[in-house]
């Protein structure tokens, strides 16, 4: 007797959940908790000055000059859509590679560090074609709680990649 076809027609390609497996640094925006893969952070830093860029996007705050390079800063509250409150002096810019560029991105407050295994991945939801949520990587169920697993190479277009780039130039 052959084995049933199953269909995935019109499902998301998804990476593999071990593929996904790995260091997450979490942190906090609003009441959600997230996670960026630890390999892409390269250093937490203190809200610093930020010189604003005329005519950008509210999500790009400006750029930062840190030891000598000039670093775009994105506010991922106003990225997802979120109110933008005061900074806090637990708010801080994580500065991660984002497609070999570097950008410092605006959080909160930064958590823990998790090592979140295979079967503490689930897929991200799907809500049809209306909703993009390329830039998750996943769902993890750590502790009880639900942590949005971001791939940050895909939290901005690639036309705001490229305005992001342009600055820090």
């Amino acid at each position: 007797m052959s084995e049933p076809v199953v269909s995935d027609v019109g499902a998301k390609p998804l990476e593999s959940a071990k593929r996904r497996e790995g260091k997450y640094l979490t942190f906090v925006l609003g009441d959600e908790e997230y996670g960026i893969d630890i390999t892409k952070v390269k250093e937490i830093i203190g809200v610093m000055a930020v010189t604003h860029i005329p005519r950008a996007p509210a999500f790009i705050k400006g750029v930062i000059n840190l030891r000598g390079k000039v670093i775009p800063i994105v506010d991922l509250r106003l990225k997802f859509g979120m109110e933008e409150i005061p900074h806090t002096r637990e708010t801080v810019f994580i500065v991660v590679e984002d497609s070999g560029m570097l950008m410092g991105v605006v959080v909160d407050t930064v958590r823990e560090v998790l090592n979140i295994q295979e079967s503490e991945i689930e897929p991200p939801p799907q809500f049809g074609t209306r909703l993009n949520t390329d830039f998750i990587l996943g769902m993890g169920k750590v502790q009880g709680k639900v942590k949005i697993l971001l791939d940050i190479d895909k939290a901005l277009s690639a036309e705001e990649t490229a305005l992001i780039a342009s600055m820090a130039e």
